[in-house]
């Protein structure tokens, strides 16, 4: 089955669906896995670490895989931005700042620009900039982001405000989709396709512990939180505003309140978090997913999640124009 979009039809893929460029969980082999099952995959560039993005790129083998960068991080190393620019030319992502500096970059570069939003005024300042494709994101989202707009109506917004202004840009929804369901809601909303992070992030090719995996298929979307203790322990200047949703553990039981006395000890408590990621401990290592997660109950491979939310999505869309049909 094949849902053709503005999406799929912008970028030559088969299925409205990009893979979110987390870092560590998207390297080489998730993005490519999912660009194989017809989707567009993006290469988690994060913090721009360069060893990382040389080892997983290494071992991308398709060519539809991009790459997707935190903003401010990666104005740090304009280098490594642009080779990522030449090496990746199927697509960039810019998050979680303002992306004026780096889009014309990536304009001049001839790549297609992809920017994530979380306000209305995201949406214009990244149309103004040139974006091709905005990725609506709801704080039920896993990882960073604010705590501004939800996505079942923030999409819908953002739908009606580019087709105002700038009709030709591509609205994607991203917040709380693990599957055909969100797949089907979301082009309902109006939205061209979907990007999930947290549903790709358990999967067999993410780059994450095992011990986190089973740690989600278990957990419930009730048991996850926002907050910036991670960021503090491991010192990342986040724009004011932003902190990340991640699963809750002891860890963040007993420093989410106490932030300004976690900044005087993020030496010592950094060290047990890298020393707990190492051996698999995740009541105090991050867990880093989204509202999403109280819809998973398995860890498929990739090409298996794309397929499976194609297929439930058709199948409730078909059904849905049935049931209007009988209806009339």
């Amino acid at each position: 089955m094949t849902i053709r979009t503005r999406l799929t039809e912008f970028f030559n893929i088969e299925h409205p669906i990009i893979l979110a460029p987390m870092t560590p969980a998207a390297g080489g082999a998730l993005a490519s896995a999912v660009a194989d099952a017809g989707g567009l995959g993006l290469l988690g560039g994060g913090y721009a670490d360069r060893p990382w993005y040389e080892t997983e790129s290494s071992l991308i083998t398709n060519e539809r895989v991009g790459c997707g960068f935190i903003t401010w991080a990666v104005e740090s190393d304009l280098d490594l931005f642009d080779r990522a620019l030449a090496e990746r030319p199927s697509a960039m992502m810019l998050s979680f700042s303002d992306p004026a500096k780096l889009a014309a970059r990536v304009k001049q570069a001839g790549v297609p620009l992809i920017c994530m939003i979380h306000t209305l005024e995201h949406a214009r300042r990244a149309i103004d900039v040139g974006a091709d494709v905005l990725i609506v994101q709801g704080t039920e989202a896993g990882g960073h982001g604010l705590v501004a707009r939800s996505t079942m109506p923030f999409v819908p917004s953002v739908v009606d405000l580019v087709a105002k202004i700038s009709p030709s840009v591509i609205v994607v929804a991203a917040g709380g989709i693990a599957d055909g369901r969100g797949l089907a809601a979301s082009l309902m909303l109006g939205a061209d396709g979907i990007l999930m992070g947290t549903r790709f992030w358990a999967t067999r090719e993410s780059l994450i512990h095992q011990a986190a995996k089973d740690k989600v298929v278990a957990a419930s979307g009730d048991e996850t939180i926002r907050t910036s203790v991670y960021d503090i322990v491991r010192q990342k200047a986040w724009p004011a505003g932003y902190t990340g949703r991640l699963l809750r553990n002891g860890f963040i039981d007993k420093w989410h309140g106490r932030e300004e006395e976690l900044r005087t000890l993020h030496i010592e408590e950094l060290s047990k978090v890298e020393t707990a990621s190492v051996s698999g401990d995740y009541d105090t290592a991050n867990v880093t997913v989204g509202e999403a997660v109280g819809l998973i109950n398995d860890l498929p491979s990739a090409k298996d999640i794309v397929r499976r939310t194609v297929r439930e999505a058709s199948e409730r869309l078909s059904l849905y124009a049935f049931d209007q049909r009988i209806a009339s």
